[in-house]
């Protein structure tokens, strides 16, 4: 049990994180304020399980690069102390058990997440056909938004696909940073990457999928009329980001990797200005 508590990074938090403050997001803004309690325990369970199920998937289809790759040699799959076939159970079993949570929610969520099951499984095998598996991560990472507005309000509008496409941004620029970290290793082993893609325009690149995001989740603040508190947690969310930079710019690997794992205190900042701006205005409407 503990080689399968470390197959779906268990004892890695933060992708779970990554996942959630996100969902999160969606499930706020969809309702006005606090979603109701089983649909956010639904989606935050659901965050857990479908994030250690991609864990898995993703170890399996990369068995035959991680044992060449530094970071990843002592995973699992990658030293053979879990088989191939072991694997896929376990990550049948997960999805299975986020698919029965879904299932209490209404018809488009149940319709939704089949999608979000494909993204899961497929994510794993386009670094080896692509340059951009970060863009398809996001697609897959994000994909708890339009869902959450499915569920909370029986339609996806306008404004969850657009903090779908925030997410999506927000997704590509710190799996960058992440990709980073593996980029010498990729390349002898012909993984493709958006690290690999951006080459020495790296930092620049992920400072426009940095701004774009900022950019996309005013725009968001904008059409749910969220007011000055959420700005300030953009603010603050957008200077945790620059020292990001400052920590990564010489493109050494720990920093990189830092500044990955950095990204689950903007996320959350991001969050804390949301409830915050919707918490003041319920006092003042009750006021």
């Amino acid at each position: 049990m503990s080689l399968y508590w470390k197959l779906t990074r268990g004892d890695r938090p933060i992708g779970w994180l990554l996942l959630l403050w996100p969902t999160w997001w969606g499930l706020w803004i969809a309702a006005e304020g606090v979603p109701p309690l089983w649909t956010w325990f639904v989606f935050s369970a659901g965050v857990w399980l479908t994030r250690a199920a991609g864990c898995v998937i993703n170890d399996y289809a990369d068995r035959w690069l991680d044992p060449h790759v530094e970071r990843t040699k002592h995973r699992p799959l990658a030293t053979g102390e879990v088989r191939g076939r072991e694997a896929l159970v376990v990550f049948a079993a997960l999805m299975l058990a986020a698919f029965a949570l879904v299932l209490t929610m209404n018809r488009l969520t149940i319709a939704m997440s089949v999608v979000g099951v494909v993204l899961a499984a497929s994510y794993p095998y386009l670094k080896r056909y692509t340059y951009l598996p970060q863009v398809y991560l996001g697609m897959a990472f994000g994909w708890g938004i339009p869902m959450a507005f499915a569920a909370v309000r029986g339609e996806v509008p306008a404004l969850g696909w657009l903090l779908y496409a925030a997410n999506i941004l927000w997704s590509t620029a710190y799996d960058t940073w992440y990709a980073m970290v593996d980029r010498e290793d990729d390349l002898k082993m012909g993984s493709k990457s958006t690290a690999i893609l951006f080459g020495d325009m790296d930092l620049v690149a992920i400072g426009v999928l940095y701004a774009l995001m900022f950019w996309t989740l005013y725009l968001v603040g904008q059409r749910a009329e969220l007011g000055v508190w959420y700005y300030a947690g953009l603010a603050v969310a957008a200077a945790l980001v620059a020292y990001e930079f400052v920590i990564a710019r010489h493109r050494d690997r720990e920093p990189l990797f830092r500044a990955f794992l950095h990204n689950h205190w903007v996320g959350l900042t991001i969050f804390a200005g949301l409830v915050t701006d919707y918490l003041v205005r319920a006092h003042a409407a009750g006021g």
